[in-house]
């Protein structure tokens, strides 16, 4: 007989670039412990490991004062003096004033040694993963902003390298998710790629403002913000770059709502040049926006059927 599957407990996940959610899977998959402990956030990770470590001494140190005479110099039902022999042979380091003075303790004592080598072993390498993974440090800006540029309705996004370094090679990637009607009346969304007219760069030291050119190929093209209201619009980036520092890739993702484009606004210009000649980027005007002057009405196009 075919081996009945055990039923996934309902479960509501969301993914904090993206504002999505799932449904129908669990929080966390105990089949891949490496990718649970890897992923999870550094507090998170931290208090895994003293609690684990917390957890290992207190069973031990159960199990030293379950025999009496177990531990030379261990006085009978003297827990704390117990923990702290147990937290002593879990890291191999003995004082000479305690040591295990049967078989009972010998074997405990043992058991407890190939425990914690274990235990070193594999949160030291996690430790070791998590400290030298790669992070882009791409900034991205708040908002997207719709505005003319060189006379055509033009989409933009600013991003800006938070790291010291330049990256090179760098890539972008955008899409968009739209909220469609099958011919059948059925809900369906499709995701589009928005061309840009520039998608990489040879190096990316400062900012990068990516853009989409709204003309009559695009799958935005005729859509003001009640429309994109009404689609539910969703903007994602994707960014790739290589960090000549580290000698790796670096990835980055950004995921914009409809509410977050602007529609006749622009970037505030991020980079200038100071006195002595050299170009000065102030990442903390990445997503400082400001309003056309005069105000150019680009919100007012027909809406026009996507193109397949």
């Amino acid at each position: 007989m075919p081996r009945a599957e055990k039923p996934v407990r309902p479960m509501r996940i969301r993914d904090a670039v993206f504002d999505l959610h799932k449904v129908g899977v669990a929080r966390f998959d105990y089949r891949d412990p490496y990718h649970f402990a890897v992923s999870i956030s550094w507090p998170a990770y931290i208090a895994l490991a003293f609690g684990s470590m917390l957890t290992l001494n207190v069973v031990f140190a159960l199990l030293y004062v379950a025999r009496p005479g177990a531990v030379q110099s261990l006085p009978p039902g003297d827990v704390l003096r117990a923990f702290f022999f147990s937290l002593e042979t879990l890291a191999t380091v003995g004082y000479g004033e305690m040591a295990p003075a049967s078989t009972y303790g010998h074997v405990v004592a043992a058991v407890e040694i190939l425990t914690g080598m274990t235990f070193t072993a594999i949160f030291t390498g996690i430790l070791f993963v998590r400290f030298s993974r790669p992070q882009a440090r791409i900034i991205f800006a708040d908002s997207v902003v719709i505005s003319p540029h060189n006379g055509v309705p033009t989409l933009m996004l600013r991003i800006a390298n938070g790291r010291l370094t330049t990256l090179t090679h760098a890539m972008a990637r955008l899409a968009v998710m739209v909220a469609e009607v099958t011919e059948e009346g059925r809900p369906f969304r499709r995701i589009y790629d928005l061309r840009l007219q520039r998608d990489d760069l040879p190096i990316f030291p400062l900012t990068w403002t990516l853009m989409h050119v709204i003309d009559e190929t695009s799958p935005l093209y005729g859509l003001g913000a009640s429309d994109l209201e009404a689609r539910s619009i969703r903007l994602y980036l994707a960014v790739e770059a290589r960090d000549a520092a580290i000698g790796a890739v670096v990835q980055d993702l950004a995921g914009y709502m409809f509410d977050q484009v602007k529609f006749g606004m622009r970037y505030v210009d991020a980079v200038a040049v100071d006195e002595q000649g050299r170009v000065v980027a102030d990442i903390a005007r990445v997503s400082h926006i400001e309003a056309i002057e005069p105000m150019v009405e680009i919100d007012s196009l027909d809406l026009r059927p996507l193109p397949n």
